[in-house]
This record gives structure tokens, sequence and C-alpha cells, in this order.
């Protein structure tokens, strides 16, 4: 495990580790800088849910040593990305380097867990009743729980569950949020939708 990772602009990733780590001796003695490597990421729901792994990602490239990046006892590797492999509640696609390279950090990022969390904790009826929105599958929604499970500047995803049956729904906002405030207007239009 690293210590930390960044993206770079170029669309590499940093890894930080220990100076005596595995990989930093493998990157270390590689023949012509070409040790192929993968890391691996799961993201855990931040609320307790029946199937908490919400996705894996796989970023594999070619792994090299970035000497004077780090503080002394520390080694920055770069893992130049050839490939990546996503498995999430969207479903499974490839990444190309150029569009991961492009990409920015959905703003709700940093403050995720933290807003689920208060969503479970101080809104869970709240939440439950959005199932309400949900048309035909109305009746599946009235279960014994309703958890949200994401969040993104696009939309909030709960999962229903009990009585033997797990679902989840997506709720998309009318527009994207852009901080925590246009969230806060995003919520009470689904939450005002769902009470009528």
């Amino acid at each position: 495990m690293p210590l930390t990772r960044e993206v770079t602009p170029e669309g590499d990733v940093h890894l930080l580790f220990p100076a005596d780590a595995p990989p930093v001796r493998a990157a270390t003695h590689a023949q012509a800088d070409e040790l192929s490597a993968v890391l691996e990421l799961t993201d855990v729901a931040p609320v307790a849910v029946p199937h908490r792994i919400r996705g894996r990602a796989w970023v594999s490239g070619w792994l090299t040593r970035v000497p004077g990046q780090a503080e002394p006892g520390r080694m920055m590797l770069r893992l130049e990305v050839g490939e990546i492999s996503v498995d999430d509640l969207w479903g499974s696609d490839k990444v190309e380097p150029e569009a991961f390279a492009e990409a920015l950090a959905d703003p709700l990022t940093e403050h995720e867990a933290e807003l689920l969390q208060h969503l479970h904790t101080a809104h869970s009826e709240q939440v439950g009743l959005l199932g309400s929105l949900l048309g035909e599958r109305a009746g599946l929604a009235r279960t014994e729980q309703a958890v949200p499970l994401a969040l993104d500047r696009f939309g909030l995803r709960i999962r229903f569950a009990g009585e033997g049956q797990c679902f989840d729904a997506r709720f998309d906002f009318p527009e994207p949020v852009r901080d925590v405030t246009d969230l806060r207007r995003a919520m009470h239009q689904l939450f005002t939708a769902a009470a009528s």
C-alpha cells in the first residue's frame, strides 16, 4: 500500500512508499525502466449497507523511481498509465489514459463520506421517501432500509434492502452541482418532490 497517491496533470500516478518497500526495491533494480505494475483501487461505501464495495479500478502501466521528490526514508514512484479498467455500480468499462489525464475530480469527493453519513443519520426518513419517485418500482422501494450509497455532482444513489431483496436506485439532480450549497438546493428539490 502506498502512503499517498496523486494523479499528475499529465495523467501519471505518483505513489509514495517507504524507501525499503518492495515496489521501491523492484523499481530500483528494473532493467531499462520496464517494470510493469498494476494498481488496484477498491471503493467501499462509507455507510453500512449490504454489499459495501461500490467499485474497483485497475490502473496498469510502468513503474519508475522519481528521485528527489520525497523526504529521507521515502521514495516517490511514478506509474505511467497504459490501461485502466473500471467495474463499479454503473457497469464495467475501459478508460483511455488521455481521458483519465483530462478528468476533473468531482467537487463532492472530499465531502462525500460525511455527507452520506449525515443523510443516513439525520434524514433517513426523507431518504426512504425518495422511493416514491421510482414510478413502477415504488412498491419495491418500500423496504426495511433505504441507505444513501453514493453521491456525486450528478445525483444520489440509494440502496433499498429488506425482505430478501436489495436494489440500487439513482436520483439525478436537475443540473450538476458545483459545491455543497448547490447540493443543499438539489437535495431539497428531491425531498420536496418525494413528499408531494
